[in-house]
């Protein structure tokens, strides 16, 4: 079988015994977890690369990610 390379936007949230929790919002479902931001990494590529090939082996099609533009704002309150 071919190899295919993949971008997704993976989320890195720090939980509060100093983890980090990740999610891929283009992959419903998709939660892991690392102790540090590289584990954190390690773990979103793993974890992804197991949802896609499930995905094939289903015989299901895999999700293209759109262009979505991040960006944070920061504002004045009070």
């Amino acid at each position: 079988m071919a190899q295919h390379e993949l971008s997704y936007t993976v989320v890195f949230e720090q939980n509060e015994n100093g983890g980090y929790t990740v999610t891929v919002p283009t992959l419903p479902g998709l939660v892991t977890e690392g102790a540090t931001i590289e584990e954190a990494k390690d773990m979103a590529r793993e974890a992804i690369t197991c949802y896609v090939e499930g995905l094939l082996m289903d015989g299901d099609s895999i999700p293209i990610e759109r262009l979505v533009i991040h960006e944070t704002l920061h504002v004045a309150v009070g």
